[in-house]
């Protein structure tokens, strides 16, 4: 069988003659980067289209791509169905007690029979449980579940954290993400609200856009404050109260509030935050597959989680350096009601955005449907393949046909129109036509066996089982937050009185004023500077510190300080009214203390703060300060796979011409060979006819004359026939052996590559750098009234 693995290559399956119906000897090999350009993948039920989008996903992993697949269906789960082994008790959880009843055997039975397929299937197509344990260890498999704790909780309405610094500076950028996440939240009240009408609509993305051009995060309680009290009291040219009145207001928080205190509510604010390095690298770096599974939600959620998921995707894509190889893909399994043709759902606009910009930072999107006629075809113009399965009827054939033909007619490709719809009506189950831009012509093929085990869809019980090792722990509760576990002296309302020489501050609070206590901390907004000559690194880092004030012996131990998401430009010099306070230490109120707490916050910060650095001994490169383990192998894979699709490239230009020249003389060869047996058969039959002739001549007479010059002329000639048959087969045997000769010469060096892009799983050095006491510096020291809502922080 042709070798499927190379470098930079996905094995989706094998040539398939439309004409015959039979597949050929040929492997389907697609280049991953031409992934970059998007894909779209079309087919019925019954297609094939997610086992060819499964294997997709795979051959991704195996080259350690990472993936977010969302999971509209339930059964994109199946990936994580990696059974090595392929023994029977490996499948017996998964298969289908129904089934096994409707065959009249046991599910032990049934078990054994699909162990025996997929082993059969797998060896069918080169393939056995060695590639599916090089799968396994190459990526890791993660079933997310927003709003439910089936599977790894996903929190989307935690906080809606504040985009980075660049897209508030991209205006049309901002804008669609504003407006985005506001379209989302009124989707979950059932409000499809119109940008430009809706008043809900614009006084939220109001509130948002306040809240992140000043670098704060909302969350879901503090978004419902804002409703009833806004930060601003116009609108436009308009008083608030004529926009929007008071009284109407409250009942978008009321609906707003209802919805957070309804049952079950809580899922949506638990588990992992919604953060893209996350669902594409563990910790440690390696790539992750994460399902993002939504089949348990309503259809109003299921959009919320949507729109939500690429308005995160669209952010973090953005931030990432050009490249044109893969660096991750983003699948989405089933995208009807998502990206139709005329309506604006909201996770349509960072779709389409994604669709047109992410090709430059090498995210490739793969979207599939089985609902030809709701697709946006004009917003797929920029998709590069297409993967067409089986079509229900006739009138998704002609809406698929009219919607290529009109994309090609916008790239200015060939489109054979009668050619097309005739290889379309002959599609059988697991066979497509794909239509890629970077190949000359379409192909039909028939997709590979999975190496994961397709049972169907999973059920919740399912997920919860194949997940259960993976659920994050409760979060620690702080330092500065638990107080070291002390009692919390009882609260009141007076603010401490202190002289006018203690510097003291107030830390914003979260939402509204309501039930706040504060707490003394001692904060300290320190900035440090980290050098190293031998790795070249000159950071500085802004950090500030928070740690409880006690009244004892040591009232500030800086061993218990915690660094603190708090802005020093942000305290405030009043707290909020009606609070109550806790008791202030006496030491807390002399300000000569402050003077010796900030000596022990830089003794303590240059004895135990450090700048970790992490280093690749292949690759000779850094980490980048601040930079974590994960994003560093990340970035590490990343050059990896350029430098390597780069060489791969370099290999392809230098050996093709000698490839090329050396089949050019093999097929010579073998023509002349053809015609040199061709000859030599004319030859054989010529003497026959010669021995006739003269045999009848020796019945007629002349005898001696007659056979001598006519055997001895055709035995002259065969054996030249012979001679020459036998040279034209040596010169074919030696063009082969030059090719055989070239090929393993390439494909040494192509596994030399191969196993330079393994550095990213290399142990990495770890280079630790301390400041200098010259290059601490406290910029402000501070007493800091922390507010605390029911004895959790309110900032």
């Amino acid at each position: 069988m042709q070798d499927f693995e190379k470098l930079g290559t996905f094995y989706l399956g094998r040539v398939f003659d439309p004409v015959s119906r039979r597949p050929e000897d040929e492997l389907l090999l697609y280049d991953s980067r031409d992934l970059v350009t998007h894909a779209v993948v079309v087919g019925m039920t019954g297609s094939g289209k997610t086992g060819l989008c499964i294997g997709l996903l795979e051959e991704a992993a195996i080259d350690r791509v990472p993936a977010i697949a969302i999971d509209p269906k339930g059964d994109l789960g199946n990936i994580a169905l990696q059974f090595p082994e392929l023994r029977p008790e490996d499948f017996a959880p998964w298969v289908s007690g129904e089934d096994a009843g409707r065959e009249n055997i046991s599910v032990d039975e049934l078990a054994s029979r699909q162990a025996a397929l997929w082993r059969e299937g797998l060896a069918k197509w080169g393939q056995d449980g060695a590639r599916i344990r090089r799968l396994r260890e190459a990526a890791e498999v993660t079933i997310y579940t927003p709003g439910s704790s089936a599977g790894v909780p996903l929190s989307m309405l935690k906080s809606f954290a504040a985009p980075p610094a660049s897209l508030v500076e991209d205006r049309e950028a901002f804008r669609d993400r504003i407006s985005v996440t506001a379209t989302a939240v009124l989707s979950l009240l059932g409000i499809e609200a119109d940008p430009i009408k809706s008043r809900e609509h614009i006084l939220i993305s109001g509130n948002l856009e306040k809240a992140w051009r000043d670098g704060k995060a909302l969350d879901i309680a503090a978004l419902i404050q804002q409703i009833q009290k806004p930060p601003t009291d116009r609108v436009g040219v308009l008083d608030l109260e004529a926009f929007y009145p008071a009284k109407e207001r409250f009942e978008l928080a009321t609906s707003l509030n209802n919805l957070l205190a309804s049952p079950g509510f809580e899922a949506w604010l638990e588990g992992e935050p919604l953060d893209i390095d996350r669902l594409l690298r563990t910790p440690e770096g390696k790539p992750r597959i994460s399902v993002i599974s939504i089949a348990h939600l309503g259809d109003a959620d299921r959009m919320f989680v949507v729109s939500m998921l690429f308005n995160e995707i669209l952010s973090w894509t953005r931030r990432q350096s050009g490249t044109t190889s893969l660096r991750a893909i983003v699948y989405m399994d089933e995208i009807f009601g998502y990206f139709p043709p005329s309506a604006n759902p909201p996770s349509k606009r960072p779709l389409l955005t994604l669709v047109k910009q992410a090709r430059a930072f090498g995210v490739g999107i793969v979207l599939a449907t089985q609902n030809p006629v709701d697709l946006d075809y004009k917003g797929l113009a920029n998709a590069g393949t297409w993967f067409i399965g089986r079509l229900q009827t006739e009138r998704d054939k002609l809406r698929l046909i009219e919607g290529l033909e009109g994309v090609a007619g916008e790239s200015g490709a060939k489109w054979d129109r009668a050619r097309m719809d005739q290889i379309l009506a002959g599609l059988g189950k697991r066979v497509f036509l794909m239509n890629n831009v970077h190949e000359s012509e379409p192909v039909c093929f028939e997709t590979r066996w999975t190496l994961s085990y397709l049972r169907g869809p999973l059920t919740r019980a399912q997920i919860k089982t194949l997940m259960s090792g993976r659920m994050p722990p409760p979060a620690p509760p702080s330092p500065a937050v638990s107080d070291g576990m002390r009692a919390e002296p009882a609260a009141t309302n007076a603010r401490p009185v202190l002289p006018p020489e203690v510097p003291q501050a107030w830390i914003p609070v979260r939402g509204n004023g309501a039930g706040i206590v504060y707490r003394p901390q001692l904060l300290a907004a320190v900035q440090m500077r980290f050098t190293d000559a031998k790795t070249k690194v000159d950071a500085a880092k802004d950090a500030v510190y928070m740690t409880p004030v006690r009244d004892e012996a040591l009232p500030v131990q800086w061993e218990e300080a915690v660094e603190a998401d708090v802005d020093p430009d942000s305290l405030e010099k009043e707290g909020v009214a009606g609070a109550s306070y806790a008791p202030l230490p006496p030491p807390a109120t002399k300000a000569r203390n402050y003077q010796k707490w900030n000596k022990d916050a830089i003794n303590w910060i240059y004895s135990q703060q450090q700048l970790v650095i992490y280093r690749s001994p292949s690759t000779k490169l850094c980490s980048n300060p601040g930079e974590s383990e994960a994003a560093f192998r990340a970035r590490i894979d990343q050059r990896a796979r350029e430098d390597r699709d780069a060489a791969a490239e370099k290999l392809r230009q230098k050996y093709a011409p000698k490839l090329l020249t050396l089949q050019d003389r093999l097929r010579r060869a073998q023509h002349a060979l053809e015609r040199q047996q061709e000859q030599a058969r004319e030859a054989g039959w010529s003497t026959a006819v010669a021995v006739g002739t003269s045999v009848l001549g020796a019945l007629l007479g002349s005898r001696r004359k007659v056979i001598t010059r006519t055997n001895l002329g055709a035995a002259g000639r065969i054996h030249r026939e012979r001679q020459d048959v036998g040279r034209a087969e040596e010169d074919v045997a030696a063009i082969e052996q030059q090719l055989r000769d070239l090929e393993a010469e390439v494909k040494a060096k192509t596994e030399e590559l191969q196993t330079k892009i393994d550095a990213a799983t290399d142990p990495l050095e770890t280079i630790t750098i301390k400041p200098k006491k010259t290059n601490i510096a406290v910029r402000l020291l501070t007493l800091a009234w922390a507010p605390y809502r029911g004895g959790e922080p309110a900032w």
